[in-house]
């Protein structure tokens, strides 16, 4: 079955134990900027938004990559395989949720592997706003609730794009 993580935006305070954890995790540091969880922060608007793959059905990072370096695991997982990743960028373009970028050391594709499903994400997070869901009918519109969640805090309709 495939899973995916859901992050409810009404507990996640922006405290940011998450990037760590899975900074720490995935790259022995604790660099947030390594993270393959991003929380993005608009004070003014009072705006809090975690950034993390979603794990599409239809993955548009996957198709864009000249090399393959964007699979499935054999647990279902979208991945990327560093060792073909070159770098080239078009997984990070193609991908519309921003849940997949380069990393600033290895100049590498990176983007959350659910960490072969024990993610140190939800460990860190003492709120309890991180959960992991499976790709029936409930976990994907847990997804829904809280992108559509995103949209609302942001002063926008579903699906529009703000410039």
């Amino acid at each position: 079955m495939k899973i995916f993580l859901t992050i409810d935006l009404h507990k996640c305070t922006g405290c940011r134990n998450c990037e760590l954890a899975c900074s720490a995790e995935r790259t022995k540091s604790f660099n947030p900027k390594r993270s393959r969880i991003q929380i993005l922060k608009d004070e003014p608007r009072n705006l809090v938004v975690p950034m993390v793959c979603l794990q599409c059905e239809v993955p548009l990072c996957e198709q864009a990559c000249p090399n393959g370096a964007i699979s499935y695991n054999e647990k279902g997982t979208l991945v990327v395989h560093s060792k073909v990743c070159i770098g080239c960028m078009n997984c990070v373009t193609a991908c519309l949720y921003g849940g997949i970028e380069i990393d600033p050391k290895t100049l590498k594709a990176k983007k959350c592997d659910i960490c072969w499903g024990d993610p140190a994400c939800i460990k860190a997070c003492e709120y309890k706003a991180i959960s992991l869901v499976e790709a029936k009918k409930e976990g994907l519109k847990a997804r829904r609730k809280n992108i559509d969640i995103a949209y609302q805090t942001a002063g926008m309709k579903t699906g529009e794009v703000q410039e």
